[in-house]
């Protein structure tokens, strides 16, 4: 039987939980659940009492999730399962080491995953890298599952309209060398002349253009998207260096680097390998 604690400075998603985690197939696993506002009253909790498993969300005001684990004592850390609104900060989970990493609004049999998980983990029939390679392949299962088809007009931008203080820049589209979006904000990186220095140098602007608009204008003969939050030129990919779960960190130009999906990390090995 687990002992539960929700982490979560709203309270509409702490009631949420609450009312999935009651549902029959799930409470029947369940001691007790206890609810914390924010990080603060999270460490109280903790310190009073002996959790098995911590609903933890993310964004909080004051002290966030990863900061409420810096402050707990790891031989007393409950297993851990991040909820959040944002699909952004996986990786940090992973390096966290949590077991599973929930988007809200959550699903109910998301959380009855995430349940039978902890059971497994408490009752060590799932070791520590099992643990890891599930939650990437969390990570994995959500790239792309919504990304537009490329455009079937066959007319593609050639150049980038980028407004820059009080000038618009218009970069020619084999200088872009990724496009990625991070906390809402789409960011292009592009390879520029350095006056300074023999070589271009690698800067990143701002652009008002999500990713799928971006995508869906960009030639898929040259660009593609290798991740849920970013789009790379394959012109630009340097190196294929193995990361974890069969995927690839891409080594680009400019000393650059973007992690891809482990599916399209697939992809991509085998087009640059023709």
């Amino acid at each position: 039987m687990l002992n539960v604690l929700i982490v979560d400075d709203e309270a509409p998603a702490r009631k949420r939980l609450q009312k999935l985690l009651a549902e029959k197939s799930i409470a029947k696993e369940l001691s007790g659940v206890v609810e914390a506002a924010d990080g603060i009253e999270a460490l109280e909790k903790l310190s009073e009492g002996s959790f098995d498993v911590v609903f933890l969300d993310i964004q909080m005001p004051g002290m966030d999730g990863f900061e409420v684990l810096d402050r707990v004592n790891p031989e007393n850390r409950p297993v851990v399962v991040f909820t959040t609104a944002f699909d952004e900060y996986a990786i940090r989970a992973f390096e966290a080491n949590a077991v599973d990493y929930l988007l809200k609004p959550v699903p109910s049999d998301r959380l009855r995953e995430a349940v039978e998980r902890v059971k497994a983990i408490k009752s060590e029939d799932a070791p520590e890298d099992d643990r890891l390679g599930r939650l990437l392949e969390w990570v994995d299962s959500q790239a792309l599952d919504k990304a537009p088809e490329s455009s079937s007009t066959g007319s593609y931008l050639e150049q980038l309209s980028i407004p820059y203080r009080d000038r618009i820049l218009i970069i020619p589209i084999d200088q872009v060398v990724s496009v990625e979006i991070a906390e809402g904000i789409t960011r292009v990186y592009i390879l520029e002349e350095d006056p300074t220095g023999p070589r271009p140098r690698l800067r990143q602007h701002i652009v008002n253009y999500t990713l799928d608009q971006l995508g869906s204008m960009l030639d898929p003969n040259s660009f593609m998207r290798v991740h849920r939050s970013a789009i790379v030129r394959f012109g630009h990919i340097k190196e294929l260096i193995p990361w974890f779960s069969g995927r690839y960190k891409l080594a680009l130009t400019g000393g650059h680097e973007v992690i891809a999906s482990r599916e399209r990390s697939k992809i991509v090995k085998e087009k640059l390998m023709i």
